[in-house]
């Protein structure tokens, strides 16, 4: 088996602010880290035009990589034109095959934000497509054979998009790396006076701890977690009891 985690979201700083407590977590239990946003960032500013902020925040996530020691893969795209369309899905298996994770993190399905659900979409297919021979990546990779277990984490604001709470099958408690993910998301300095000036966010670091430490609360034991539901194993595993993450994790999760 792979000890391969590899965390695939939309913009850069969303895994920081949802993943990256469970990315270290599996990092210190052995396992090799793997980064990708899909999105550039094109769309993140108010002050810089597309390819500046694009340039910048693509930087900001090499830095935070640096302090996740994961491998950074560049993003395909730019903002909001992230579809389950045929040529996204292709350089994304391509990217899947190269890495061929054991653990795949992923957003959740639901989410206020059409782009975050459409890189959940994407990153299943991607990964449902990654041991189909007769499937051609972009570039061709060849086709990887092994199991994999996909989970989803956490919508921003922790609901759906009809502001329905999402219950996770498990949380992982990331307390003692708390601090680290915080220094991985205070690179992304870009996002502080987008999020002021579009979301209201008095501070994007102070937000990323109050909803980690609302998981903590939700997991009744825990002060800091994050929340993850795991996909159905069909076409990712032979045994709907794999579970690599939690078996890594041990003490460290607590089941809903």
């Amino acid at each position: 088996m792979n000890k391969r985690a590899f965390a695939v979201a939309c913009h850069p700083d969303d895994i920081e602010f949802l993943m990256a407590g469970t990315l270290l977590l599996l990092g210190q239990a052995g396992y090799e880290l793997h980064y990708m946003n899909v999105a550039n960032g094109s769309a993140g500013s108010v002050s810089m035009g597309s390819a500046e902020i694009a340039r910048v925040r693509t930087e900001e996530a090499r830095e935070s990589t640096k302090i996740l020691d994961a491998t950074f893969h560049e993003p395909i795209t730019d903002d909001l034109t992230v579809f389950h369309t045929p040529e996204l899905i292709a350089k994304l298996t391509a990217v899947m095959r190269e890495v061929s994770p054991t653990i795949l993190l992923l957003p959740s399905p639901q989410d206020y934000m059409e782009d975050h659900m459409n890189t959940s979409r994407l990153g299943v297919t991607a990964a449902f497509s990654r041991n189909i021979p007769n499937y051609k990546s972009d570039p061709p990779v060849a086709a990887v054979m092994g199991e994999m277990a996909v989970y989803h984490g956490q919508p921003a604001g922790l609901c759906d998009q009809l502001r329905n709470f999402i219950q996770p099958d498990f949380f992982v408690n990331v307390t003692d790396v708390t601090e680290k993910k915080r220094d991985a998301l205070a690179c992304h300095r870009s996002q502080k006076e987008w999020l002021d000036a579009t979301q209201g966010m008095d501070s994007y670091l102070k937000t990323m701890e109050n909803l980690s430490l609302k998981m903590g609360q939700a997991s009744g034991c825990f002060q800091h977690a994050e929340g993850w539901r795991r996909h159905d194993h069909l076409g990712f595993s032979a045994s709907p009891n794999f579970d690599p993450l939690c078996d890594a994790l041990g003490s460290l999760v607590k089941q809903s």
